[in-house]
């Protein structure tokens, strides 16, 4: 036993166990025979097709870039990658909140109907905003800004409150909250986009989400670095809602200026020019 704690405490124990997989790693029997593979007759590929196959990646890359160079879909990818990090981190640690607050041995918990019914209330605001008419292109900023401010506040005061109930409530609005918000950050982001790219965005947007979703939790809750009660978690959670609501609030205000700006210049410049027209004759 000494032995063996001793080999695996010295360097090259993993030093061997690394030059182990990086050979194996690299050996690729499939390889020599992937070509004549794909120009079988099963396969009815030509060795030219067969060639001009990875340029799909090069493809990728461009249209990725195309579909972001859109100002305004940046925004609201951005807000999404953001925001849907926030909420998978509350729904994924709410339990362990409730726990704290209300014991479940001392209480009679309702956790699971609750999720059941935010759950429904969601899906039943996701399909009510179809039936608005908002000009999501002009007031959807302000709109991220403003609802991720109330979720931010249900998110304090759900970290606040002694009370489950109010616990439950305010998680049930903070969810339909995000459902609405990603309902019509969906739908705007889709209205800039042909069919063929949906699938590259959005799973480039939940990409960004998992991204962000491993740093908080790496730091936050992991043991190796804060490793924060539950209740700091949520302020960090609550507080990071409120950045986001800062930031699109102030784009939204000097969205909707300028666009407002821009309007009113027109409207001054047509008047001026009926204007002319008129003293001309």
């Amino acid at each position: 036993m000494e032995s063996v704690k001793r080999l695996s405490s010295d360097w090259r124990y993993p030093t061997t166990l690394l030059c182990v997989y990086g050979f194996f790693s690299t050996v690729k029997p499939l390889e020599p025979f992937l070509i004549p593979f794909l120009t079988g007759p099963d396969k009815n590929l030509t060795t030219e097709q067969v060639q001009n196959r990875f340029p799909v990646v090069l493809q990728l890359w461009r249209d990725f870039r195309q579909c972001y160079s859109s100002r305004q879909l940046l925004y609201w990818s951005v807000w999404w990658a953001m925001a849907t990090c926030g909420y998978n981190q509350t729904v994924n640690y709410v339990q362990v909140l409730w726990e704290h607050v209300q014991p479940s041995q001392n209480f009679s918990i309702y956790n699971g109907g609750v999720e059941a019914a935010s759950n429904l209330l969601s899906a039943a605001t996701a399909y009510g905003i179809g039936f608005t008419e908002v000009r999501w292109e002009q007031w959807g900023e302000l709109a991220l800004g403003g609802f991720s401010g109330l979720g931010a506040a249900a998110l304090f005061l759900m970290t606040f409150t002694g009370n489950i109930w109010v616990c439950y409530t305010t998680y049930t609005i903070f969810k339909c909250l995000y459902m609405l918000l990603i309902t019509i950050a969906m739908y705007q982001i889709a209205a800039d986009l042909s069919m063929e790219r949906y699938a590259l965005v959005f799973g480039a947007n939940n990409f960004g989400a998992l991204l962000l979703q491993t740093i908080i939790t790496s730091v936050v809750v992991d043991s190796g670095a804060l490793g924060l009660p539950i209740i700091p978690q949520f302020i960090i959670y609550a507080s990071y809602f409120s950045a986001i609501s800062v930031v699109f609030l102030l784009r939204g205000i000097f969205s909707v200026s300028k666009k407002t700006h821009k309007s009113q210049s027109s409207i001054e410049i047509t008047t001026a020019t009926f204007s002319k027209l008129e003293h001309g004759f």
